[in-house]
């Protein structure tokens, strides 16, 4: 969502037109393709590190070249289109629209970003219309986007807007809310995002760990790096499924996603193309023989001192027995051990999820920002 510009910055004159354009992105093993095809990535890849170090001081958030070179191209499950906005030969914005194509296919993802000096120009209402009206052509009825606060500036300000779930708020004078709501958006769900300093004591993690152990005497764990086991690759698709509708998505228009294993193997190689390192801990039912929990971290060699909490899910059937906190635990001391320089973990969960919520909180996770999810239907 677009954000505020300083004073100062003089208006658009009549001769300043932008102009915004799809970025070509390779495909896969082609290299870089004819001189330049590159150019507008990296101008888009530069736009969004210098938000980030503006917002946040560091890349952690930010996908790596690699990373976002293999998500721009997209896959069998999700078209993702990418623009960049010019006046003359500067960059001034980008947006982007993402469709997907096996299921939820009344929705699309949408964002906005415009380059400090050029904000409160009429540009990123320009570009929210572009990538509106690219999803309205394909035939979505049900548009999403987010941005993302630290938590230092998630308090300022008399005015809350609170989410529909009925957990969480966020600042009405934050420009990013006054955008969205301005431009016909609705606040759905806040998440919250939360940071683990590392390494965390392992009297700290034994005490958790027994505490989970003597409430989990059916079940087992398990591990692996990368590459899910072929045994286990068909009920891991059945949980990344249950990830889809069990994770709390408020009001948002989202269904269940159709996973099977060959899924599971294509976002495993694009993680893998991407130079991003996993880390998968999950519990096995011994009765039954079925994987009923995971949790998922990742690494990057760029991004080194930084951790990414991926997915957490316990089978609702398969709650009460600790194994949320087993399986982390479990997954910490994996990653401390492989990824030494390591400094800490972030993750994001929905406001209302209590239960994980405590997870982290008992882990030594602390607050570090908010996340607005926010839906616009269409007529």
């Amino acid at each position: 969502m677009d954000n505020p510009d300083p004073a100062g910055v003089p208006p658009l004159q009549a001769r300043d037109v932008l102009v915004v354009a799809a970025v070509a992105i390779p495909a896969a093993g082609s290299g870089q393709g004819p001189s330049g095809t590159l150019v507008d990535f990296r101008e888009c890849q530069s736009m969004r590190a210098a938000e980030d170090m503006a917002v946040w001081g560091s890349l952690e958030r930010c996908l790596t070249d690699k990373e976002a070179l293999e998500y721009w191209r997209g896959n069998p499950y999700e078209e993702r289109q990418l623009f960049l906005a010019r006046i003359g030969s500067e960059p001034v914005g980008l947006c982007s629209v993402t469709f997907p194509l096996r299921d939820n296919t009344a929705t699309a993802g949408i964002e906005v970003l415009v380059v400090p000096r050029w904000r409160r120009q009429g540009i990123g209402r320009a570009l929210l219309g572009h990538v509106e009206a690219v999803a309205h052509s394909r035939g979505r009825s049900s548009l999403g986007g987010f941005h993302e606060i630290p938590l230092d500036a998630s308090g300022h300000g008399a005015g809350r807007l609170a989410a529909k779930s009925g957990a969480g708020h966020l600042p009405l004078d934050h420009p990013a809310s006054a955008f969205a709501l301005s431009s016909g958006y609705q606040l759905e769900q806040v998440e919250r995002s939360s940071r683990l300093a590392l390494p965390v004591a392992g009297d700290r993690l034994a005490r958790l760990e027994a505490e989970g152990i003597a409430r989990a005497e059916c079940y087992t764990l398990t591990a692996w790096d990368d590459r899910c086991p072929e045994e286990l690759v068909a009920a891991f698709a059945r949980l990344k499924e249950r990830m889809s509708t069990d994770a709390p998505t408020a009001g948002m228009d989202w269904e269940r996603e159709d996973w099977d294993a060959a899924r599971v193997r294509g976002d495993e190689s694009a993680l893998v193309r991407s130079g991003v390192q996993s880390s998968v801990a999950a519990a096995v039912h011994r009765p039954t023989g079925e994987l009923v929990a995971y949790t998922v971290l990742t690494w990057r060699p760029e991004v080194p001192e930084s951790l990414i909490q991926q997915d957490t899910l316990v089978s609702a059937e398969h709650r009460g027995h600790r194994l949320g906190m087993l399986v982390k635990v479990a997954n910490l001391r994996r990653a401390q051990e492989k990824w030494l320089p390591a400094r800490s973990v972030l993750t994001w969960n929905a406001s209302e999820n209590q239960h994980m919520l405590a997870i982290n909180t008992a882990l030594g996770f602390k607050p570090a920002g908010y996340e607005g999810e926010w839906q616009k239907r269409l007529g």
